[in-house]
């Protein structure tokens, strides 16, 4: 049977020791309510510093390929990508690209064929990934050679990719470059470091896209995509012009 008696006592025994806590708890916990008072921040807060936005290098020279897209149930696309080119940030990289656009070097000394992109495929296309090409003596990937007779050495990872189509070169190690390169269509961080960013699609972002579309995520591709013809635009302070009002 309920005490009455002690149940009433305890009710009103019950808020006292509610204020009691109330005011012992601060004192417990070493704060107090002049010390919470001052720990909030008058001033108004500052904005932290980020890091400005990165700024590609100066577009050097312009190059471009005429791309033909051949699949089994469609009409031929046709269409150009024009490049830009970061010749002052990796010099030897843009000099042997130029060259391969413009095919003014011959023949290779160590495979024996032609240094020229005019031609070439696109041999390995992953979507949400890149675009590969540039495999001028095998044709899949297991070849390639430079202006300068082999490998030559990655000149500068200061360009990131963290943008899109951008133009890198592909290789199979450190300073193992030649001909072949690859268009970023997602950024790809994970490559920073470890592939040289030479220069940046300026036009053909669409042809890009549509090259991109007949890939497979094993890499190979679902049709024909051939350089039809490549070449030099213009150099130096021409290109600088063009460019400069893009960005």
């Amino acid at each position: 049977m309920v005490n009455m008696k002690n149940l009433r006592l305890r009710v009103r025994v019950a808020p006292f020791l509610i204020l009691a806590i109330s005011l012992v708890a601060p004192a417990a916990m070493g704060a107090s309510d002049d010390h919470l008072h001052d720990s909030v921040p008058k001033a108004k807060a500052t904005r932290p510093k980020l890091d400005p936005p990165a700024r590609l290098p100066d577009v050097t020279a312009r190059v471009y390929f005429d791309i033909e897209i051949k699949e089994k149930k469609s009409k031929p696309r046709k269409g150009r990508i024009t490049f830009g080119l970061f010749g002052n940030v990796a010099p030897k990289a843009v000099e042997n690209f130029m060259s391969l656009c413009e095919c003014n070097k011959g023949n290779g000394k160590v495979s024996g064929k032609p240094l020229c992109y005019k031609g070439s495929e696109f041999h390995r296309i992953i979507p949400n990934f890149g675009i590969q090409g540039g495999d001028i003596t095998k044709g899949d990937g297991t070849g390639g050679e430079s202006i300068f007779g082999g490998n030559f050495e990655d000149e500068s990872f200061e360009v990131l990719h963290n943008k899109l189509y951008l133009l890198s070169l592909a290789n199979r190690g450190p300073n193992t470059n030649q001909s072949q390169f690859f268009i970023n269509t997602v950024k790809t961080s994970w490559l920073d470091k470890k592939n040289v960013v030479f220069g940046m699609v300026l036009e053909g972002f669409d042809l890009v896209d549509d090259i991109e579309a007949v890939g497979t995520n094993a890499g190979d591709p679902l049709g024909l995509v051939t350089v039809t013809d490549s070449g030099v635009l213009d150099t130096m302070q021409a290109a600088i012009a063009a460019t400069s009002e893009k960005r």
